[in-house]
C-alpha cells in the first residue's frame, strides 16, 4: 500500500520559473494523501526530493492545488519538523523546522540555532536562515555566527550570502554582505564596523563605516579597512566620517 501512495506522489509536478521540476515525498513510517484537504503527511525518516535538493526530518507535510495552466496538481507548500537536514551540492542546512513556499521560491529555515554549512564556512542565527534556490541566495539573521575553517569568526545581526554554481557545477559560495554589530575576530585582531563584505574566494573582509582595529591594545580607527584572513594583515583608510583622518592608540611595551 505504502508503495503504491508513493508512485502516486511522485507524479505530482512542481512548476518553476525555469521548467517543470518534481518533488517526491516518502518516508519510512506511512505517507497519508488527504484528497480532501489536499494535503500529504510523511512520517518517520520523511524525504523531499527536488533536483539537486534534499529535505530530511522525522516528519514532514506537504499542500498541493491545481495549477490552472497546465490543469495539474502542483505542491504549493512544504513543512518539515524535528532533525531537519537540507542537503545540496556544497552546502547543507540544519534545524528544527523548515518552510518551503514552493510558489515564493522562499525557503525558512529555524533552529536553536539554525545552521547552513559549506566546504569552508559554518553560518548559524537564531532567528532564520531564509534560502532562495533560484537566486542562489541566503539571509541569515539574528546573532548571525560565521566561522571558517581556520576559526576567524565573523559575528553581525545579518548576513547575505550568494552563491554560485563552479566550472564542475558545484555550488560555492561567491560573496557575504554582513549588517549591523559587525564584528571580526582572529588571532591576531578584532575589528568592529557598521557593515561589511567578505569575499570567501581571496579570504577578504571589506569593512565600512566607524571602523575600529584593536591589535592587541594597538587601536585604529577610520571609515574603510581591508583585513585579509589568510595572513591576518589589515589596513584603514579614513574618510568623511572620520574627517579624513586615521586616528590610533598604541600600548606602549614595558621594558624589564
Amino acid at each position: 500500500m505504502r508503495k503504491a501512495v508513493y508512485v502516486i506522489l511522485a507524479t505530482i509536478i512542481v512548476i518553476t520559473s525555469a521548467r517543470a521540476q518534481y518533488i517526491t515525498l516518502d518516508a519510512d513510517k506511512e505517507v497519508i494523501w488527504d484528497s480532501k484537504a489536499q494535503k500529504m503527511s510523511a512520517i518517520g525518516n520523511a524525504i523531499a526530493r527536488k533536483e539537486d535538493m534534499t529535505v530530511k526530518a522525522a516528519r514532514m507535510e506537504a499542500y498541493y492545488a491545481k495549477n490552472n495552466t497546465t490543469g495539474k496538481n502542483t505542491i504549493t507548500e512544504v513543512h518539515a519538523y524535528d532533525n531537519v537536514i537540507m542537503t545540496s551540492p556544497k552546502a547543507n542546512a540544519y534545524g528544527d523546522v523548515l518552510n518551503y513556499d514552493v510558489l515564493k521560491d522562499e525557503i525558512v529555515l529555524k533552529g536553536q540555532p539554525a545552521k547552513l554549512t559549506t566546504e569552508k564556512e559554518i553560518i548559524t542565527a537564531q532567528d532564520n536562515i531564509t534560502y532562495y534556490p533560484t537566486e542562489q541566495k541566503a539571509i541569515a539573521n539574528g546573532n548571525v555566527e560565521a566561522t571558517d575553517k581556520d576559526n576567524n569568526k565573523i559575528f553581525s545581526q545579518k548576513m547575505i550570502s550568494f552563491f554560485h554554481k563552479d566550472e564542475k557545477g558545484d555550488m560555492v559560495m561567491d560573496k557575504v554582505e554582513i549588517y549591523d554589530n559587525v564584528k571580526i575576530v582572529t588571532k591576531d585582531a578584532t575589528v568592529t564596523a557598521d557593515k561589511g563584505l567578505y569575499l570567501p574566494k581571496t579570504a577578504v573582509i571589506k569593512l565600512f563605516d566607524n571602523v575600529l582595529i584593536d591589535q592587541q591594545g594597538n587601536k585604529l580607527k577610520g571609515d574603510f579597512a581591508e583585513t585579509n584572513l589568510n595572513t591576518g594583515k589589515s589596513r584603514i583608510i579614513a574618510g568623511q566620517t572620520s574627517k579624513g583622518k586615521v586616528s590610533g592608540i598604541f600600548k606602549e611595551k614595558k621594558k624589564d
